[in-house]
């Protein structure tokens, strides 16, 4: 019997008319790794700001640890995004912060005893567990490369060792070399923490690192979920056309009409 940590159970989201989400409904197992994908305007991140009681759904169930987040109070949502560490999009790192204060930013928030040195060794910790040296630490996110700004962004959301990992299109914008860098330090950072994960995605090569399992969100609604081993031999076209790439197919339709 698998031991969900995060269950979304029929979730609905509109704004006005336009239908995002249709009674979505996915488990993620403690410890796993999870990948949702699917093509841009499908809901993905929509998906991540109900789960993190960013976004008010219309109706249905987002829980961890069997707590419900739909409807909860402020001091119940804290309490359960105290378990979260996201990597985000665009990486959002303060441009006026140097990069030891963007790496314990929200650490520093739940340790507000520790002095300003030992949160700076906090973050050189931290950093060295993403591969990068002591010397970035007071230099400002616009001194470094993408690819070491994503680091930096990996840091933060690992640095207080939380129990569920979000990263939203964690890849974007990197080539593929860096891309894989980034790939291989999340995976290695999830597995170190032993921690539950959700990676929004349509980077197939991503997902094949990143992931145990996948989800494809299709037309509002989950179409398939499954083993990532088993992501390239799915029969059901829509999935086949999207992990393998394909010009042709129900995908190209669909988004014509759209």
């Amino acid at each position: 019997m698998r031991d969900v940590q995060i269950k979304i159970s029929k979730l609905h989201k509109a704004f006005g008319s336009k239908k995002v989400l249709s009674g979505v409904s996915v488990d993620v197992a403690r410890g796993k790794s999870l990948a949702i994908i699917g093509a841009s305007g499908t809901g993905k991140s929509v998906l991540l700001k109900c789960l993190l009681g960013l976004l008010p759904p219309n109706s249905g169930s987002a829980k961890v640890d069997g707590v419900e987040i739909v409807g909860a109070s402020r001091r119940v949502r804290e309490e359960i995004l105290r378990k979260f560490g996201m990597l985000f999009q665009g990486g959002a790192l303060f441009d006026s912060l140097p990069v030891w204060e963007n790496v314990v930013f929200r650490y520093r928030q739940q340790h507000s005893t520790l002095s300003r040195n030992e949160l700076r060794e906090v973050a050189e910790q931290t950093l060295g567990e993403v591969n990068l040296e002591p010397h970035v630490l007071d230099l400002y996110p616009a001194e470094l490369s993408g690819g070491m700004q994503k680091r930096v962004s990996l840091a933060r959301a690992i640095a207080d060792r939380p129990q569920i990992l979000l990263f939203d299109e964690p890849t974007s914008g990197l080539d593929p070399i860096t891309s894989g860098v980034i790939n291989r330090l999340i995976r290695k950072s999830v597995d170190r923490l032993g921690a539950t994960a959700i990676t929004i995605s349509h980077d197939m090569t991503s997902v094949k690192v990143i992931a145990d399992e996948v989800a494809m969100l299709h037309a509002s609604n989950i179409v398939w979920q499954g083993d990532v081993k088993h992501m390239a031999k799915v029969k059901n076209p829509i999935v086949h056309q999207f992990v393998n790439g394909l010009a042709e197919g129900p995908l190209t339709k669909y988004a014509e009409s759209i």
